[in-house]
């Protein structure tokens, strides 16, 4: 059986904008505060019409933290999904302190369901934390959008992008995609 590709992409930096404060990233904290940069919906869709699954998987520790609720989230991704070409989200609520699996630089939300070929599949994110997860899940190839927020990484990403629609670009010209067989 032919398992499908699938292009795994944090949420906040990546599909929607962080809030910058101080230099370091923060979540949106309500759907009001849900911003989606120009071109990401135009790119979900080429990479959607190319076979590849979408999947957007996020760490969203404000739940443990007690500053979000599960229902603000589910809402905000409910209102993301109604303007996004996404097939899947897949959420961590815990902190660093409960040392899940789930929880990004741990490769858990990506390999949660075995359904894709991860060695055809591609990691998109805004910190080192997103490149990690996809080097421990086995993606063919880890996307790095912005600069990281001058963040030390443990490992490089293979490619850094200024945005979704340059990493879509990249992937589609790198003959990535729907596979006839």
């Amino acid at each position: 059986m032919h398992r499908p590709a699938a292009v795994f992409l944090d949420r906040d930096g990546v599909i929607n904008r962080a809030i910058v404060k101080g230099g370091a990233a923060h979540s949106p904290l309500s759907v009001a505060e849900l911003s989606i940069p120009s071109g990401v919906p135009e790119a979900l869709h080429r990479l959607r019409r190319a076979g590849f699954a979408i999947v957007v998987v996020t760490n969203q520790p404000n739940v443990a933290r007690g500053i979000q609720s599960r229902a603000v989230i589910e809402a905000m991704h409910a209102h993301l999904g109604s303007l996004l070409t996404i097939d899947e989200f897949r959420v961590c609520y815990h902190d660093d302190h409960d040392r899940c699996a789930c929880r990004k630089p741990e490769p858990g939300l990506i390999l949660q369901a075995p359904r894709f070929a991860i060695e055809d599949s591609f990691m998109i994110g805004d910190r080192w934390r997103d490149i990690s997860a996809g080097y421990r899940a086995g993606c063919r190839a880890n996307i790095l959008i912005g600069d990281g927020y001058g963040e030390p990484f443990p490992v490089a990403a293979d490619v850094q992008c200024g945005s979704v629609q340059q990493a879509a670009d990249w992937i589609l010209r790198a003959g990535c995609g729907r596979r006839d067989e």
